[in-house]
């Protein structure tokens, strides 16, 4: 994503991106489900670029098939990548169980 964000020449971005995943060294919920709207806006980012870049081919005439499943897997990976979380060794690291679980319900 940094390089995308690189690419498109945004600094911030570019900084934001890479330092995202240090926030997974702090075992809370705020910070694994930061990261989680991080990959899921990073999908997003991917299908818009998808879209983008698709139209752009289709309007020159150009194949534009390749590009989708390529950008497509990548935004699909992105967002599964969201989905991590939901694993019971992180789901306990970052405190993210069953509210009914811990209050003993």
């Amino acid at each position: 994503m940094a390089a995308h964000c690189l690419r498109s020449g945004s600094p911030v971005l570019v900084g934001s991106s890479l330092a995202f995943p240090f926030l997974l060294l702090f075992p809370k919920k705020w910070a694994a489900r930061t990261v989680q709207i991080c990959l899921l806006i990073g999908m997003l980012e991917w299908f818009r670029t998808l879209f983008m870049i698709a139209n752009q081919r289709i309007d020159r005439g150009m194949p534009w098939t390749r590009l989708a499943v390529i950008l497509g897997g990548v935004a699909l990976l992105t967002g599964a990548s969201a989905c991590v979380f939901l694993m019971k060794p992180l789901r306990n690291r970052y405190e993210l169980g069953n509210r009914a679980k811990k209050n003993g319900l």
